[in-house]
């Protein structure tokens, strides 16, 4: 089983390198974009095919690594 994880600022915190990305963008040529946020995504394979303990793994792996849940959010996705 995969799971897929998508890591993203919390809305309201700033994002100084999604700022910095927009920029450099600007500076390549690229126009219309109002603003840019930036995140993390995880892929982990895991043995087994129990979605409920899988779901419990990840998040529990999530809120210890892979996020800081003060300022950031979560998405698990398993396939």
């Amino acid at each position: 089983m995969k799971a897929m994880i998508k890591v993203t600022l919390k809305t309201g915190v700033l994002d100084p390198q999604g700022k910095a990305i927009m920029g450099s963008l600007g500076s390549l040529g690229f126009s219309g974009i109002d603003s840019v946020r930036q995140g993390k995504y995880f892929e982990v394979e895991l043995a087994g095919n129990n979605k409920a303990a899988a779901m419990t793994q990840m998040q529990d792996m999530c809120e210890k690594l892979l996020a800081n849940t003060v300022i950031e959010d979560y998405e698990i996705e398993l396939a």
